[in-house]
Formats: structure tokens, sequence, C-alpha cells
């Protein structure tokens, strides 16, 4: 590890030009500016949705934040944190309303609405002890509507979600729950044939059961625990909107199995096998997905799967053989992805590889304040990068001047 550490540190002095020789080619990374500060304290503020989705308007001059005062616990229902726009010109917090569902990790899942997003967000909140969502107009400020679901990740052109179990989540993946008991936990049915994958017709309300916790028992190991709980988490649609992924895992301990399944129920998936512990992952097409897994049942990698075949492509020629947080651009050529906190120095790193030739420039490095560590990781501060809807701007949290803020990089990106 310190070889790789110490190889890593070269190669970021060595790129530091923007250009890089690889196998024959030159590679043109786009110029990337120092980190742009977006808030400041006394409060501590988040992007309002998690890592990979588009925090971004259509014109690209306002982000969806979270502020919040909470900064030592995890939060409850009582909590109420404030989502607002931040202005990227001005640094200005413009508060839209509050929240009562949301956390460290993902926010409040708020998604812009449509392929060409301007005036219409979706987020999650706590009302009269339900998870509920709510479709706001920012500009106006006036609820369109609200729905009986929590949403989980939203499709491409805004017309469905998927609704997950957030007080589930609550109980077995406390970090990225919702607290209040809003929806039905089954906490005494391991495989439950009520709850799993929702999916929500977000133009007329409808909602209907696609998969089923109980559904996938014949596709997982075993949970080695007679109170055990399966449970679903990490949703995400596919570029072209025609599939979803998620996230199967057990609790208190089993590990991850990933799978995909058409918007009509039908065709379902597994992404990798057994023992390879998936986390984080995103789409880079309609049918490819990123996953950080460990790789053959080793060491953890950032590996490129096709679905429904057995073919896959560990990435990044073995600087990135870790477990990150990875997401491509919206034209699919590169691929931003960050670290852990590590060593004594605690940083982040944060990475861009282009995906024709898989060369890797390291973008920065970024302490992790100590305050923002605990014994069950719910105060941690990940990085969690997401890009613009042009690509020109990546967008991530961090803690390196001493509260939890929310910080962009402009790209200048070359032709390709």
């Amino acid at each position: 590890m310190q070889i790789w550490v110490f190889y890593v540190v070269v190669n970021a002095l060595i790129l530091s030009c923007n250009e890089r020789q690889t196998t024959g080619l030159v590679v043109v990374f786009p110029k990337v500016s120092e980190p742009i500060q977006l808030t400041k304290g006394p409060y501590d503020h988040l992007y309002a949705s998690y890592y990979g989705i588009n925090s971004w308007n259509k014109s690209q001059r306002h982000v969806t934040v979270l502020r919040t005062s909470v900064k030592d616990r995890l939060p409850n229902e009582n909590d109420a944190a404030i989502l607002g726009l931040v202005d990227i010109n001005t640094f200005k917090f413009i508060p839209l309303t509050a929240t009562r569902a949301w956390n460290f990790q993902e926010g409040c899942m708020a998604h812009w609405l449509g392929s060409s997003p301007d005036s219409l967000i979706i987020y999650n909140d706590y009302r009269e002890g339900k998870s509920v969502s709510v479709i706001l107009n920012v500009h106006t400020k006036e609820e369109i509507r609200t729905f009986p679901y929590p949403v989980s990740s939203v499709s491409p052109d805004g017309k469905y979600a998927v609704s997950i179990n957030y007080s589930r989540l609550r109980l077995t993946r406390p970090d990225y729950g919702y607290g209040g008991n809003g929806q039905d936990v089954r906490r005494n049915v391991m495989y439950p044939e009520d709850d799993g994958l929702f999916l929500i017709d977000l133009e007329n309300g409808t909602s209907e059961l696609l998969v089923s916790i109980a559904a996938i028992v014949d596709y997982i190991p075993k949970i080695d625990s007679h109170e055990g709980l399966e449970y679903f988490c990490h949703t995400l649609f596919s570029r072209d909107g025609s599939k979803i992924s998620w996230m199967a895992r057990g609790f208190p301990k089993r590990s991850t199995t990933a799978f995909t399944v058409n918007l009509d129920g039908s065709g379902l998936e597994r992404c990798f096998p057994d023992g390879w512990d998936g986390s984080h992952y995103d789409w880079l097409n309609a049918n490819e997905l990123m996953f950080t897994v460990r790789y053959k049942g080793a060491q953890y990698a950032h590996v490129l799967f096709e679905v429904g075949k057995k073919r896959y492509k560990r990435l990044g020629s073995g600087l990135l053989d870790y477990d990150g947080h990875g997401t491509f651009s919206p034209d699919g050529k590169w691929m931003i992805t960050d670290s852990y906190p590590s060593g004594e120095l605690r940083e982040q790193k944060l990475y861009l590889m282009d995906m024709a030739t898989e060369a890797v420039l390291p973008l920065g490095r970024f302490y992790h304040a100590p305050q923002y560590d605990s014994d069950n990781d719910w105060l941690r501060c990940d990085l969690h990068c997401r890009w613009s809807p042009n690509g020109d701007m990546v967008g991530f949290n961090s803690t390196h001047n001493g509260t939890r803020q929310v910080y962009m990089m402009t790209m200048d990106l070359p032709v390709k």
C-alpha cells in the first residue's frame, strides 16, 4: 500500500501538465480549476442528493444544497434541514423549504425533473408521520404534488421514480435511512413479499411493486441469522431509462448482490458473482455499469460489467484498485472517482480517468477533519463527486477547511 500511495503522488507531479503518454497515445486532460467553495459556515452544507446525481439546473447557475446545524450525531425526524439553491456566481444561498427526511450521505435525494431541468425538483420529506416525496417549483416555491412514497432515484426524462423502504434502511443501515418510522419496517419479516423495489409514475401518481425482496431469495446467499433482514438500497436508472439497478444486502451482515431489471419488471439479472462484495456504481450507458467490487473476490477495484453477460473489465491499470464513488461524465468520455480518508494525513483523493485510454489524473487531496468521524461512520463526509449537465463542472462535499461544505471545480474540456 505504501508503494501504491507513493506511485500516485509521483503521478500527480508528472501529470500536472495535463498530458500523459499512454500506450503510444498522448492523452489531453481538461484544464481543471482550483476548488471553488460555494458555501461557508457557521452552518454545515452538503449537496442535496447522493453522489453521481445532477445537482445543477439547466443553465448551470444554481445547485441544490442542504443547510443544517446538526454536526455531531445522526439526524432524526425532528431535525429539519433547509433545502435551497446556491448561486454559483454570487455564492448566495437561496432557501426553498425545509425537510425532515434527510441524511449526511444522500441528502434528501433531491432531483431536478426532466432531461432539461429548470424549474421543478422532487425531494423527500417526513409529514404527519409518513415518508413522502414532494415536487416543488423552485421559482415560485409552490408545491406541485406530494406522493406517499420517498424517492430513491428518478428516470432521466423525469417521468418515473424508484422508491425503497427508508425506515428499513434506518434499522439496517442507519446512515442511509430516515428517522421517524415513516414506513412499515417489516421488522419481523426477513424476506417480505410486499416490500422491495417500487416504480412510481410521477405523471399520474400510481405505483407498483416491481421486484419484491422475497423474489430474489433464490438469487442470493442466505442471511446467517434467525433475526436477520434483507434490504434494498442504492437504486439508479440506466442512461436511457430502460433499466433499473440496485443493491440487495443482508443485516446484520451479508455480501452485496447487485441486480438490474427492465422497466416493465422483466429481465432480472445479477451483476457480479458472490463474494465480490460490491459497494458503489454508476451506469456508463444502457448496458454497462461500473462497480467498485472485490475483483475476483480479492482487492477492491473499479470494474466495468456488461448487463446479462459474464464479461467484465478492471479499470485504471491498477491506479484505481480501491473502493471509491466513481461516476461518468454525461458524454461517457470521463470518469471521476474519490477515495476514503487514508493514513496519518487523513487525505481523501479525487481522480479523473480518460475512458478511452484509462489514463488517470489526480485532481486533489482533501483533509478529512477528525470531528466528522464516528464509530458507525454516521458523520463522515465523503467527497461524493457529481457532474454538471454539460460535463464541464464537478461538485463535491468536503471538510478540508474545518466544516462540511460544498465545492465545485470547472473543467475546460478538450475536443476528443
